[in-house]
Order: structure tokens, then C-alpha cells, then sequence
């Protein structure tokens, strides 16, 4: 049973890094994974980092 668990799990954050690949481009996934390695690597700099991008990728007009 954790098995499933884990392959849910692993099943659902590849999906979630479609879509923002698929919604918001390059710069939205390149964010996402800076947060993502930030935060499991327990470093400020990166994840704040991340989470500029994020912030300016959502914010930005579409051109």
C-alpha cells in the first residue's frame, strides 16, 4: 500500500509540473523547480528565488 501512495504522489507532482509548463511556459517550471529544490534542500536563497519567478511569471501580461 505505501507503494501506491508514493506512485500517487509521484503521479500527481508530474502533473503539476505540466501544467505550469503547459499554463505559464519555461520560466513558470524553471521557477517551480527552484522552489521545489530550495525547499527540500532547506535553502531561503533558492526558494525565494523560486518564488520571485513564480510571482513575476503569474503576474506578467501574456505577450
Amino acid at each position: 500500500m505505501p507503494a501506491l501512495a508514493a506512485l500517487a504522489a509521484a503521479v500527481a507532482v508530474v502533473m503539476v509540473e505540466r501544467y505550469v509548463e503547459m499554463r505559464y511556459g519555461t520560466a513558470g517550471l524553471v521557477g517551480l523547480l527552484l522552489l521545489t529544490v530550495g525547499r527540500k534542500a532547506n535553502s531561503p536563497t533558492c526558494s525565494s528565488a523560486g518564488a520571485v519567478v513564480l510571482a513575476v511569471t503569474v503576474t506578467s501580461p501574456a505577450v
